[in-house]
């Protein structure tokens, strides 16, 4: 009678079920770290899982005092496929030497109050981990360029500068290291976070519009998962759709990929002048 719960962050719950003996008892649980300080869990049902079974475990995360989401089994879930381009987008400026680690870290802290800069997360969570995530997402989505890999996370990797679990990542944690001082630039600082904050919301809404969970729910996730300052579809609606299509038309122009493509429901949204909330 036992229920088979996964801890995966990405890979396919579904595959995993097809395994068992008994695939109707399989289902994902994927905490966040720290897991006895963050409080969501994604509720991830495999096609196989009997109905029932979410139910039971929606109640014991909340019994467990978490707040549960309900993710669709695709590549990433919600919060590591809507994530991406935080870590993506970033490692995309620093190699087009917009600028530097320490400055697009502080661009993010400073103009969109995240509570630490993409470099500094992904040397917590560890290079090699975020990297490997990545590339099971990219891979999984049939190689879509909105999550293709950098090849400064390869590198990284390969260097064994996983971050601070190794001493040496984006940053130098030795006790003597020397700190480096980010540009202070408004304008600069301004143009990342836009420029991160538009993928990211263009993100969200392609999951909500390929139902990978509710408006509700994404928006819990991204906060109680990452600790982002708000949600990204509450974020969107405060700052204006048309405004994010417009910067999203804008790096489409400006360099002809499809990574930058404006999700189909956000352009309608704006079209319409709507909101999600």
């Amino acid at each position: 009678e036992a229920i088979l719960a996964s801890n995966t962050s990405s890979l396919s719950i579904t595959a995993i079920a097809s395994s068992c003996k008994n695939p109707e008892r399989v289902i994902g649980l994927h905490f966040f770290n720290p897991a006895v300080l963050m409080p969501l869990v994604e509720v991830i049902p495999a096609l196989q899982t009997n109905a029932r079974i979410p139910i039971l475990c929606m109640d014991l995360m909340r019994a467990w005092g978490k707040v549960p989401v309900v993710a669709k089994d695709t590549p990433g879930f919600i919060v590591n496929r809507v994530a991406r381009p935080f870590y993506g987008e970033s490692l995309r400026i620093l190699e087009e030497g917009i600028a530097d680690i320490a400055t697009i870290d502080w661009a993010l802290k400073t103009f969109g109050n995240f509570r630490m800069g993409p470099f500094e997360l992904m040397d917590l969570i560890g290079n090699d981990v975020n990297y490997a995530v990545t590339e099971t997402v990219w891979s999984q989505m049939y190689f879509d360029p909105r999550y293709k890999p950098s090849l400064i996370q390869k590198k990284m990797t390969e260097a064994r500068r996983l971050g601070r679990k190794s001493g040496r990542g984006y940053y130098n944690y030795a006790e003597d290291a020397v700190g480096v001082e980010p540009v202070k630039d408004e304008v600069l600082g301004k143009a990342i976070f836009m420029r991160v904050l538009s993928m990211l919301i263009n993100e969200a809404v392609d999951a909500l519009y390929l139902g990978v969970a509710t408006k509700e729910e994404l928006d819990l996730a991204m906060t109680k998962g990452v600790n982002y300052p708000k949600g990204l579809l509450h974020w969107a609606d405060e700052i204006g759709l048309n405004h994010v299509v417009d910067h999203l038309h804008q790096l489409n122009q400006e360099y002809c990929e499809d990574r930058y493509r404006p999700a189909v429901l956000l352009k309608k949204m704006a079209f319409r002048n709507e909101k999600f909330f």
